[in-house]
């Protein structure tokens, strides 16, 4: 950690891609309030800190399978704002046409290979791509990012025990906010961390505080690292908490405590990073404001392409899809 700490470059993109993520969240929650969104979005406000450590303790060739609450790994994995910005708002110019929008993020030249609105359904993706990447002996590492619910999914189990027998270089990433939907993981789970599970595979099981970047991406980094030296997977429990609702519509306040969420947002991975590096002088106050007026102004221009581009034309509803002969006599 000691290295990292000295490393202001490093800790500066740090701060900035979690500054990103936040500010990026907060316009969308503008956005749908004045109604300009179509659609819902499942916000990453408050686990920024996950998605930023582990996308920066990865190589541009590696891979990377998302969530419906994405934006935040898409955000870290370096994802074009304007194009993300564009496919929330349903316009032509976005990632996928405006057809995808908010759960359906993809970029194949950073190695994400999709957000997905399913619960766990990233997760044998994830190990697919793993199992390619030891096939094609290319010392590629693919991850995946899933909720506490989805730990509960057979996805989760079948994947991993594939991933452990075959020794795949697959990162499995468990942001546990505690709640899947309004279910609390805590009365529906007979095992007080997640990360536990990894013994009965027989691997590594890592429990950290999602809240500390800097905790995470060594944590990620030694997974990585592990990985590539083909000794196999690695799970590792992020424990974090979503700020928000499980989506923009859901106000989260009748199946979680106030006190809860009070004390969580006292623990704010931005918040408490940013005062870190100034008590350690790495960042000056003016250096700080510096840095949230540059991404200020990236979210703005994000905002202003998306909604100074075009809605997709209605001939465009067949385009990009697959349909055999007999279904397009159906549909068409």
């Amino acid at each position: 950690m000691l290295k990292i700490l000295r490393d202001s470059d490093f800790l500066a993109k740090l701060f900035k891609d979690m500054l990103k993520i936040r500010l990026f969240e907060n316009k969308v929650v503008e956005l749908y309030s004045n109604g300009i969104m179509p659609g819902l979005a499942h916000l990453y406000i408050g686990e920024e800190a996950v998605a930023v450590g582990v996308c920066n303790a990865l190589s541009e060739q590696d891979y990377v399978t998302s969530t419906h609450r994405g934006h935040g790994h898409v955000i870290a994995r370096g994802a074009d704002l304007n194009k993300m910005m564009a496919e929330i708002l349903g316009r032509r110019t976005g990632y996928c046409k405006g057809k995808g929008g908010s759960m359906h993020i993809i970029d194949m030249t950073k190695g994400l290979l999709g957000a997905n609105g399913i619960v766990a359904a990233g997760i044998p993706i994830a190990t697919g791509a793993g199992y390619s990447a030891k096939y094609r002996k290319t010392k590629q590492v693919s991850v995946v990012f899933f909720g506490d619910a989805a730990s509960n999914h057979g996805n989760f189990h079948e994947s991993i025990n594939m991933a452990a027998a075959w020794k795949l270089p697959v990162i499995y990433v468990c942001e546990n906010n505690l709640y899947g939907i309004s279910v609390d993981i805590r009365k529906v789970t007979n095992t007080e961390n997640i990360a536990d599970r990894a013994c009965a595979y027989n691997i590594p099981g890592q429990i950290v505080d999602g809240n500390d970047v800097v905790a995470v991406f060594e944590i990620a980094q030694k997974a990585v690292e592990r990985a590539r030296q083909g000794l196999g997977p690695t799970l590792i429990e992020c424990k974090t908490y979503r700020w928000k609702g499980h989506h923009l519509a859901d106000p989260g306040t009748i199946y979680r405590a106030e006190k809860e969420r009070k004390e969580w947002i006292q623990k704010c991975p931005i918040k408490n990073f940013k005062e870190r590096m100034i008590k350690n002088n790495t960042f000056s106050e003016k250096e700080i404001i510096i840095f949230e007026n540059e991404i200020k102004e990236l979210i703005d221009n994000a905002t202003e392409f998306a909604l100074n581009s075009s809605y997709p034309e209605k001939s465009e509803a067949y385009e990009d899809i697959y349909f055999s002969a007999k279904e397009e006599e159906v549909y068409l």
